[in-house]
């Protein structure tokens, strides 16, 4: 039985990283080999990748979901949105002293109000809200909603946010949390990997805010995953099938990219379509479409570290991550990567 101490190891907090490097490719990069730890550039990854493997990346962009308000009692409240439903309706989360009732209003960044329809999600976790009639919701939160960081990163979102917790092809507006393995990503470093040629596909999963919230289960049997909506493109599936013929990788960067392919192959064969995935990915799973992995370094006791010590192997992970804070690594959304291959090892060892 897997349990929440499995994944558990100790941070120093001054390595969680709080704002994000000057040039995005300049991050560490540490190469995972079974039993081999190398460091790298970032920049140097297309000379650690082969020809005919294939990137496949998140082109999920992040709203300004994070606003700010008063119910009609006066009291404040804080609104973090899930996501949109429909054009003016969307699910969030709301801090406040007492929860709103349905049928309350409340008035957000003192410039709109919305109505509160009730509760949402599988446990209820979720309040529904109406937007006001005459523009898209979405138009009224990247016009009034701050870029909502993480809560671990302990300063109000700057400019220079605005522009580094997003990745430079992001395009689908969806996400309450950047695909962070994309960050270090640009366009330099994108000509380098096309002139290797190593080609690269998208897909799309808007990540929600649960992805923040804790594991409180200590037997991870008994663990409910958070929902997120995401979507494969045909040309993806297809190009995946010409690297597979080609005998190329599939490459995920990030860990959404990953939970998107497995999910849409759960059936034994991926196929292209928009759905839902609640995917819960431990040591033990069988991986159908990934071949490697580039991530960033994730919180202890997540759900992420789980998915990368199914990946990797639950002892080549505590073996990286102790390397990692040895060698002082930046940690977390504006930190350091990894390059990640599926191993053959016995992985709930």
């Amino acid at each position: 039985m897997l349990t929440l101490d499995d994944f558990d190891y100790d941070l120093p907090p001054e390595l969680i990283a709080q704002a994000a490097l000057a040039d995005r490719a300049a991050s560490r990069l540490l190469v995972v080999h079974a039993d081999k730890l190398i460091d790298h550039s970032f920049r140097e990854l297309p000379e650690l990748l082969r020809a005919d493997d294939l990137l496949i990346f998140n082109d999920s962009r992040v709203l300004h979901a994070r606003l700010f308000g008063r119910k009609a009692s006066g009291g404040q409240v804080e609104v973090m949105v899930e996501r949109p439903i429909g054009d003016h309706e969307v699910l969030a989360m709301i801090r406040a002293s007492k929860s709103p009732k349905p049928g309350s209003r409340i008035r957000l960044m003192d410039a709109f109000e919305v109505e509160v329809i009730g509760r949402a999600g599988a446990n209820g976790e979720f309040f529904q809200l109406r937007f006001p009639p005459d523009a898209p919701a979405v138009s009224y939160i990247e016009r009034y909603g701050r870029l909502p960081l993480p809560p671990y990163i302990e300063h109000a979102a700057s400019e220079t946010d605005e522009t580094r917790y997003q990745t430079v092809y992001a395009r689908e507006l969806g996400s309450v949390a950047a695909p962070t393995a994309g960050l270090h990503f640009d366009e330099t470093l994108f000509a380098a990997l096309t002139t290797r040629g190593i080609r690269r596909a998208f897909v799309t999963l808007h990540v929600g805010a649960g992805t923040f919230q804790p594991v409180r289960e200590h037997d991870l049997s008994k663990h409910q995953m958070h929902r997120e909506v995401y979507s494969i493109p045909q040309d993806t599936v297809d190009a995946i099938a010409t690297t597979r013929a080609a005998g190329g990788r599939v490459v995920c960067v990030g860990t959404t990219s990953m939970r998107a392919l497995e999910s849409a192959a759960q059936n034994g064969e991926l196929t292209a379509g928009s759905a839902e995935t609640g995917i819960f990915i431990t040591p033990g799973y069988r991986f159908r479409v990934a071949d490697a992995l580039i991530t960033n370094f994730h919180l202890p006791k997540s759900t992420l570290l789980m998915l990368v010590s199914a990946l990797a192997g639950m002892r080549t992970i505590r073996q990286a991550y102790a390397h990692a804070v040895a060698n002082r690594y930046r940690f977390f959304s504006y930190g350091d990567a990894m390059l990640l291959e599926k191993t053959d090892e016995n992985t709930l060892s």
